[in-house]
């Protein structure tokens, strides 16, 4: 008997005792609190099985890029840590970045860079949709004065202490440039 068959007939017996078919996985649909419970990266997954469905290359060419910047980071040499949720979302901090900087310097081409901003603008926005929200500035700058207070920072020299400090306490929702610069402003004489 050919191996089709038999597994056709395998199926139908299974049918027919009233054995209950499940999908592999379950299938979470929109926003939500199940999104909480699924790790970023397979949020990520279902992001780019959505895009594909949908034709929206923009997305789907995003969420790429994001899994091959995690795989490069995961294949390269000396890593030894476990992929977790914190690691992709260095990996996503770290495009964001990136992208941030690339932006300033398509928005002094002007209307040349245009196309080109507008599409790191969607990759930007896409990125933040997994970030924690970051500190606004004045919460931010109360911050860096408190610290400074705490650590008895009043020279310039001390800056790195500061911002050390600062990004130990707060990594993912503040930016070392960020922090400098308040610190810099708040110590100047």
């Amino acid at each position: 008997m050919p191996r089709r068959r038999r597994v056709r007939r395998a199926a139908q017996d299974v049918h027919r005792q009233g054995a209950e078919v499940r999908p592999a996985r379950p299938r979470v649909e929109g926003p939500g609190e199940a999104d909480q419970l699924m790790s970023i990266e397979q949020q990520l997954t279902d992001a780019l099985t959505q895009a594909i469905r949908a034709k929206d290359l923009r997305t789907a060419d995003v969420v790429r890029m994001l899994k091959t910047r995690l795989q490069e980071r995961r294949t390269a040499k000396g890593f030894a840590g476990q992929v977790d949720d914190a690691l992709v979302l260095d990996v996503i901090a770290a495009y964001r970045k990136q992208l941030q900087k690339a932006l300033a310097e398509y928005d002094k081409l002007g209307e040349r860079g245009a196309a080109q901003a507008a599409q790191l603008r969607f990759e930007i926005e896409f990125c933040e949709r997994f970030l924690p929200k970051g500190l606004d500035a004045t919460a931010l700058r109360s911050l860096v004065q408190e610290r400074a207070r705490a650590l008895g920072v009043t020279d310039l020299k001390q800056v790195g202490r500061l911002i050390g400090d600062v990004m130990k306490s707060h990594k993912g929702h503040v930016d070392a440039a960020d922090v400098k610069r308040i610190a810099e402003d708040l110590l100047k004489p």
